[in-house]
C-alpha cells in the first residue's frame, strides 16, 4: 500500500475534527433504533395468551424431566423419523 502526503493531510484532519468535538462536548450522538414488526408482536401476544391446559402440560413435562421421570416412547420416535429414511418414489 502506498501513502501520500494527501492521504496522510485527510487522516489528521479526521483526528482534528474529533478532537475538536470532544474538547467541546458535542460528542456526535448516535440513536439505536429497534423496530418489532406487526407479526413478531402478534406471535409475541399468541404465546403470552396460551391454553391453561397447554401451560399445565408443559409444567408437567418440565417437573418430569427435572425429576428424571419422564420417559420417552420410542415407538412414536420411530414413526416420526420413519418418513424420513423412506426411498422417495
Amino acid at each position: 500500500m502506498k501513502i501520500n502526503d494527501t492521504q496522510r493531510i485527510n487522516a489528521v484532519s479526521q483526528y482534528q475534527t474529533q478532537q475538536a468535538m470532544h474538547r467541546a462536548g458535542k460528542a456526535p450522538v448516535k440513536k439505536d433504533e429497534v423496530s418489532i414488526s406487526q407479526e413478531a408482536k402478534e406471535m409475541l401476544n399468541a404465546q403470552k395468551a396460551q391454553d391453561p391446559a397447554r401451560a399445565e402440560r408443559i409444567q408437567e413435562l418440565k417437573h418430569a424431566v427435572s425429576t428424571g421421570t419422564y420417559r420417552v416412547d420410542a415407538d412414536k420416535i420411530a414413526e416420526k423419523l420413519l418418513p424420513y429414511f423412506r426411498p422417495k418414489q
